[in-house]
């Protein structure tokens, strides 16, 4: 049976994770407006307020470029796995695991601009717990099957349907997208992809239900 959570007791088991010698990695997953980067900047903000060690590394940073997307005629869809560099994004979690003295330098996903930006967060020798959120960390297809082993734990965060598709809908408006194009999206490519995480509910550590 998964754990369900609230988020007094995610927090206590993010601090249970820092207390272990190595560096640890947390994954918080869930479907498009779940709240995955708002709950995961909030965490980090709070553990880092308290004095602990900890970084957020999202995966978005590895959406392909605009420019690629429309080469490879991949905008349509664009979010679903094949629209990001996932391959790039295990490399990063394996160099993550392992600290060697050095400060690594993750990529950025800018809403505003709809790109990633690369080398734009740096995670430092000796931060202990690093956070990383996205859509497919639970994924058990090409390579995204090859990110799930390499967190130490991994949080699905719920949030009622019709919640979830509001707040999506509200944040394709508000970083420029028409109305119109904003609900094809939100009931298209949004859509689809929320099925396929979905699937990979069951293969989370824990669920944590986030408040509406």
């Amino acid at each position: 049976m998964i754990t369900r959570l609230d988020p007094q007791s995610a927090r206590a088991r993010a601090i249970a994770l820092l207390r272990d010698r190595r560096r640890s990695i947390l994954g918080v997953t869930g479907s498009p407006g779940a709240g995955k980067s708002t709950y995961a900047e909030g965490l980090v903000r709070d553990l880092a307020a308290v004095g602990h060690r900890v970084a957020l590394v999202p995966m978005d940073g590895f959406h392909l470029a605009h420019s690629a997307l429309v080469a490879q005629r991949l905008v349509s869809i664009k979010g679903a796995p094949e629209t990001f560099d996932a391959g790039g994004y295990v490399d990063l979690l394996r160099r993550l695991r392992e600290p060697d003295g050095e400060t690594v330098w993750a990529p950025r996903f800018d809403r505003d601009l709809e790109d990633a930006i690369a080398a734009s967060l740096p995670v430092h020798d000796d931060v202990r717990l690093i956070v990383t959120e996205g859509n497919y960390l639970l994924l058990d297809q090409g390579p995204w099957a090859r990110v799930r082993p390499l967190l130490d734990e991994c949080w699905y965060l719920e949030l009622d349907h019709a919640v979830r598709r509001e707040r999506l809908l509200a944040r394709h408006i508000r970083h420029g997208r028409p109305a119109a194009d904003a609900l094809a999206r939100t009931d298209g490519s949004d859509e689809a992809n929320a099925r396929l995480i979905a699937t990979t509910r069951y293969r989370a550590d824990a669920i944590l239900a986030v408040p509406a």
